[in-house]
């Protein structure tokens, strides 16, 4: 497949012009607000076209699908743009700055008959798709809480948009919380009901929180401890899972890398618990891939996209009111 990329990111350059590659795709255009940039980074990694409009990408045949990684605020015209003229899409989280706008995304992509998905890399991870067969499997016996520990030092060269423009869709929730809904939503198939939670601005940046901690209801009864800030740099990341049986407790999985250890503890004692190390994401586009072919379907759909935003943005709104805040899907 030739795939276009719609912004020339760093996760572009870093990850997924690469897993593209390594799937047997080929990147054959970039589109960039600006021209120069979009230039240099084609040059860089050999991406044959480089343009600033994106209309005359989408209106070249030989291009089949699209990564989008630009700001979010551009997310949802770019995505539209990109299934009206028949792509298929892979959009970076979140997927828009609303609900309502992200469940307008999947619904034209179900029209149009075109796949969406969107780039939640986490679960594609060996460690994660390792702990939640151990849930399925009733390891643990029956679930009681989740802790997700996402506190990072944010580089500088990410920082810019992230950590000062709120109208970009800057902050650590729509940047990190978004990952963290999907990641508990992946490991017990349960969509959050409501949430409580605590922002804060440590001083990286300003107009936007850097720091946030919150508590999300399941509807088993399950509860989740989140906790995302771009702050902390020695923190570590990780996911603890407790269950009635055991716990599963797992670190240094909340990255782009296929690394970490998980350990599972029952009354037998601690296990140390193997899982694959194939990259994140070659894999999630392999599964894109196939789903074009109509076999099976992305990893992390559209729907899952919009569940995950749901939360993020439940999550911003009790921080902001203080209240408790339920959880409204949009009919995802």
């Amino acid at each position: 497949m030739n795939w276009g990329l719609i912004g020339a990111s760093t996760i572009a350059a870093e990850h997924m012009i690469g897993a593209l590659r390594a799937c047997g795709a080929d990147p054959v255009w970039v589109v960039s607000g600006s021209l120069p940039h979009a230039q240099r980074f084609a040059a860089e990694h050999g991406v044959a076209r480089a343009g600033d409009d994106l209309a005359v990408m989408l209106a070249d045949p030989g291009v089949e699908a699209v990564y989008i990684s630009s700001t979010n605020e551009k997310h949802r015209a770019q995505a539209l743009a990109a299934i009206a003229a028949g792509k298929h899409v892979i959009c970076e989280k979140p997927l828009a700055m609303t609900v309502a706008e992200a469940v307008g995304m999947v619904r034209a992509a179900r029209e149009a008959g075109v796949v969406f998905a969107t780039n939640h890399h986490l679960r594609n991870a060996g460690s994660h798709q390792a702990i939640r067969a151990l849930i399925a499997q009733g390891r643990i016996g029956t679930v009681l809480s989740l802790r997700v520990h996402h506190a990072v030092h944010l580089p500088p060269h990410l920082q810019g948009w992230r950590i000062n423009d709120a109208g970009a869709g800057g902050g650590v929730i729509p940047d990190i919380t978004v990952h963290d809904a999907d990641t508990v939503r992946f490991l017990t198939g349960e969509d959050p009901v409501d949430v409580v939670a605590q922002a804060g601005v440590s001083g990286m940046g300003q107009g936007v929180e850097d720091s946030v901690m919150s508590v999300w209801s399941l509807p088993s009864g399950a509860m989740v401890m989140a906790h995302e800030s771009f702050t902390h740099p020695f923190a570590g990341s990780g996911v603890e899972v407790h269950g009635t049986e055991g716990s599963i407790l797992a670190s240094g999985v909340m990255t782009q890398a296929p690394v970490g250890q998980v350990t599972v503890v029952t009354a037998a004692g601690r296990q140390a618990v193997p899982f694959a190390a194939h990259d994140l994401y070659a894999h999630g586009v392999a599964a894109v891939i196939a789903a074009v072919r109509g076999e099976g379907q992305p990893s992390a759909s559209g729907e899952d996209g919009v569940k995950s935003l749901a939360v993020a943005l439940a999550v911003r709104e009790a921080a902001a009111s203080g209240r408790r805040v339920p959880v409204g899907y949009g009919g995802a």
